[in-house]
């Protein structure tokens, strides 16, 4: 359903080395140079997460209640991702862990980018 979404910058450099280091590492490449920023994925086709300048030129900020689910194959990928996001500078906003009963397998952790925008890396992978 969802093809791609956009998360707002005010330092492209910055965001780029960031999300080039953290991808990296769990098979997320950099697909295509957009005109205000790069945009990730696993393969043409696929959803996209875009990181950009915002088109109106006014400073991006992030949104209260706003968050990013980024799908894993593994729960050591969640693992990797939110360990990696944290040795770039990132913010935890919640160690790897299951969410709720494990029978129910949601696998997930969180974290900010450098710019304050939540991320989650999640598997769903019963105990």
């Amino acid at each position: 359903m969802i093809g791609y979404a956009m998360l707002g910058t005010n330092n492209l450099d910055r965001a780029r080395a960031f999300y080039d280091a953290l991808f990296a590492p769990v098979g997320i490449k950099r697909l295509m140079e957009l005109p205000r920023g790069p945009a990730y994925g696993t393969a043409p086709g696929q959803p996209l997460l875009a990181i950009a300048t915002p088109w109106n030129g006014e400073p991006a900020t992030a949104g209260n209640g706003t968050m990013i689910a980024l799908a894993m194959d593994s729960k050591a990928k969640v693992d990797t991702l939110h360990a990696r996001a944290l040795e770039l500078g990132g913010a935890d906003e919640g160690a790897p862990g299951y969410r709720g009963p494990e029978a129910r397998g949601f696998y997930g952790a969180y974290f900010r980018d450098l710019d304050g925008n939540k991320l989650c890396a999640f598997t769903i992978a019963p105990a």
